[in-house]
């Protein structure tokens, strides 16, 4: 199958995928802000891996709501996608935005200075020895 199919499949599958999640009705899914982060579909098309991320939810319980609705969002796949094989689904939680925010919050306590400013800060220490 050429690249270019299988990428617009992809992008598709994100976009179906994202709309499903919206119209779960299990309070697990429902409470907690989830979102499709990536998928990855094999070229065969049969088995997908969907990547999503909790916000404001016990992500034990998003991913036990998330396997109960699987047929659900299959169907909904299915009905929108409208491929020969619509692909069996694997959901598989993705911590990098929480590992983001760790790596923007470590960075912005950090404190920086120019060669200037430790070449005048030597100086300092050198006339206050005298």
């Amino acid at each position: 199958m050429a690249n270019y199919r299988r990428g617009r499949i992809h992008d598709e599958a994100l976009k179906v995928l994202a709309e499903a999640f919206r119209k779960i009705k299990d309070p697990r899914v429902n409470k907690a802000f989830v979102s499709v982060t990536d998928v990855n579909i094999t070229p065969d098309l049969k088995y997908a891996k969907v990547y999503y991320s909790v916000l404001g939810g016990d992500e034990k319980e998003v991913a036990a709501g998330l396997e109960k609705a699987k047929g659900f969002i299959r169907h909904e796949m299915a009905v929108s996608l409208n491929l020969r094989i619509t692909p069996e689904l694997t959901f598989i939680p993705d911590h990098s935005s929480e590992y983001g925010a760790h790596i923007a919050s470590v960075l912005s306590g950090l404190t920086y200075s120019t060669p200037e400013e430790d070449a005048g800060d030597d100086t300092k220490k050198e006339e206050s020895d005298v």
